[in-house]
């Protein structure tokens, strides 16, 4: 049975998939690198959610994920003489299976990612990773200093105490994690046949992620018929993010916004179609 032989390709795609949304989730918080200003061209509190659809066999047609991802600032006080001025930046990102996938495939997983980011200088501060399938956990943490240039990841088993490893490591500036490199890559100009050369960690491990723009073209989406990017992220490989074989797309909306609209992954089991459903709004907080 199909399913029942390829369990593991569905975790690493999983996990993959995820990256992707967190690397499109927060496409309207483009900062402006140097410019002088803390302008963010975006609606504080923007909540974005995905739904993933598996396409081959007996999961054809079924929905595998729902992704949730939401963006906040928190503002310096008028007393500080910010006022206005975004005092961090939070990200975060969940996936979590549902419906049939649950039954058919024989487990259910789920990750959260969370970020901060630095105000001045578009810099990750912290990331904090939590991934569970059926009774399995893992929680790790990246504390990111920027001084000494390194970043300490620690990974532990919540259900296993005294099972925490701790891996530290050297970077170059400007580093990025997985929900933060949306910031630089927004930041640049996207045209057909360029290519952006990202430094990024995630999992205790530091590598360059390239970002290659395939293509641009008219596609139907939630919003309605757009003008489009198609980026891929090298993602896959041995020196990547995931050491299995696949393929990666992320559509983004040429305009102001550069809303990801959606995603598709394939991998040796499928494919799977990420589309964007619904974007909503909550208020954001302000910082006393």
């Amino acid at each position: 049975m199909v399913i029942d032989c390829s369990r593991r390709y569905i975790r690493q795609a999983a996990g993959v998939v995820l990256a992707v949304l967190l690397l499109a989730a927060a496409a309207r918080l483009a900062w402006p690198q140097e410019s002088g200003t803390n302008v963010l061209p975006f609606s504080p509190g923007e909540e974005l959610v995905y739904q993933a659809e598996f396409t081959r066999g007996l999961l054809r047609g079924i929905d595998v994920a729902e992704f949730r991802f939401k963006a906040d600032s928190q503002h310096a006080s008028p007393n500080n003489g910010s006022a206005g001025y975004p005092a961090t930046i939070s990200l975060m990102g969940d996936v979590v299976s549902k419906g049939l996938f649950v039954r058919v495939a024989g487990f259910h997983f789920h990750q959260h990612v969370e970020s901060v980011v630095g105000p001045n200088r578009f810099a990750a501060l912290r990331t904090s990773k939590l991934y569970e399938q059926g009774k399995r956990a893992r929680v790790s943490e990246a504390v990111f200093d920027h001084q000494a240039h390194k970043v300490t990841w620690s990974e532990r088993d919540p259900n296993q105490p005294g099972s925490t490893t701790t891996t530290t490591l050297d970077f170059s500036e400007p580093i990025q994690d997985v929900l933060t490199v949306i910031y630089f890559l927004r930041t640049q100009r996207l045209e057909v046949g360029k290519s952006l050369d990202i430094p990024l960690t995630d999992s205790g491990r530091v590598f360059r992620m390239s970002v290659a723009v395939v293509e641009r073209k008219r596609i139907e989406t939630v919003l309605g018929r757009v003008n489009a990017f198609r980026v891929e992220p090298a993602m896959f490989g041995a020196a990547n993010l995931s050491r299995s074989r696949g393929q990666l797309s992320i559509w983004i909306t040429d305009d102001r916004r550069h809303l990801p609209v959606k995603a598709q992954l394939k991998v040796d089991i499928g494919t799977f179609d990420i589309k964007l459903k619904r974007v909503s709004f909550h208020e954001t907080r302000q910082a006393r």
